[in-house]
């Protein structure tokens, strides 16, 4: 029945993609692709990233006649969104650029809300782990940065619960969890990491950490003791790079942001720079995935995106990746150079996010922060 009721609503729109002929569209090459994205004419994306207006004016450049009109819209936001669209019958995306895959893997791919696809220009290059459930384009962070003027000899702390110190309080700031998923993976992350949290309590304090009332294990006890610091909660990750990175200051904060925020150092006079040292990791490094909207409307041109957004045959990934070819943003593909200014994946001391793990407490960690703000 469920069948029946999407393929009324392909016909609706004018475009009725039957399985065996999406399967066939799956293995066509851009070239093959681009006869019938032209004849579509346009290809709606929803992003998580506000990269894609960069992506946009280069997609149209190098496809004349197809109009990209991408949304910016946070993960969060995304899934709130697409849910709604999904019950009330509407499919207004055709391509879905998205991170928090713990929730993105359940929600959206688990309820058939999005689609897997993958490239065939690009598949060999791509690891399995990065191709399922969904396609991951790149690998983004969510970790601790300083502010490298004030701090020309590296990151002023060298463990986590120094955060958690008089000198630091009131003077550590990210994006509220509860707002933003991808904070709440690094939330819960902690709290999965917990016996590395306990070894690292033990080196920064010289004892072994002692549980308080409602703390089961040493990373919500971090969590807990970081919110009565006074942890400054922001809206945007642009505010966490504003008030960490601004240039001039005397004695800046420290706080959670992206990695490769970074690339605007110069646009925006800061001086953001990665606390990789800082025991037991910095953060998280998780996917950003891209999928195809169940029903898209414009079925040959989102894959002629997603194949674009996976970037050209040259080293550094051509026009299309050029947005994501920066420090703190890692190609999925094997055969695109990693950035040279930026730490080697190999040295990089996040954590990587299991979205399978991390979906299994997170609802629990949400709770434990609404508890504590």
């Amino acid at each position: 029945m469920k069948r029946l009721f999407q393929a009324a609503a392909f016909l609706a729109a004018g475009t009725l993609v039957l399985p065996a002929q999406a399967d066939d569209m799956n293995m066509k090459s851009p070239e093959e692709l681009l006869a019938g994205a032209k004849a579509e004419g346009q290809v709606v994306v929803y992003s998580f990233t506000s990269r894609i207006k960069k992506v946009e004016a280069a997609f149209e450049e190098a496809y004349p006649g197809i109009d990209l009109v991408g949304y910016d819209i946070s993960s969060t936001e995304q899934i709130t969104r697409l849910q709604a669209e999904y019950q009330a019958g509407v499919v207004n995306a055709d391509v879905i650029y998205i991170s928090d895959a713990p929730v993105v893997y359940d929600k959206l791919l688990g309820a058939g809300i999005v689609t897997p696809y993958v490239p065939p220009r690009v598949a060999d290059r791509v690891p399995a782990a990065f191709k399922a459930p969904l396609l991951a384009q790149r690998l983004s962070t969510k970790v601790l940065m300083y502010n490298e003027e004030a701090n020309p000899n590296g990151p002023p702390i060298d463990n986590l619960w120094a955060l958690t110190t008089e000198a630091w309080k009131g003077r550590v700031v990210m994006v509220d969890p509860l707002q933003r998923g991808d904070y709440l993976d690094l939330m819960t992350e902690i709290v999965l990491q917990s016996d590395a949290m306990a070894e690292a309590y033990e080196a920064q304090f010289g004892k072994k950490i002692a549980l308080s009332s409602g703390a089961r294990n040493a990373g919500e006890q971090f969590i807990a003791d970081l919110f009565a610091n006074d942890l400054i909660l922001v809206g945007s990750t642009d505010d966490v790079n504003a008030a960490v990175g601004k240039l001039g200051q005397s004695n800046p904060p420290l706080g959670f942001t992206s990695y490769s925020d970074r690339r605007d150092n110069a646009e925006e006079g800061w001086a953001l720079q990665l606390a990789n040292s800082v025991q037991p990791s910095p953060g998280i490094v998780f996917p950003a995935v891209i999928g195809i909207a169940e029903g898209a409307k414009n079925p040959a041109a989102a894959r002629l995106v997603i194949d674009f957004l996976m970037g050209d045959e040259s080293a550094t990934g051509g026009a299309g990746f050029k947005p994501f070819y920066v420090p703190g943003d890692y190609a999925t593909r094997t055969d695109i150079t990693p950035h040279p200014d930026a730490v080697p994946l190999s040295e990089f001391a996040a954590w990587r996010v299991d979205p399978a793990k991390t979906a299994e407490i997170r609802a629990d960690i949400a709770d434990l922060v609404l508890t504590l703000q």
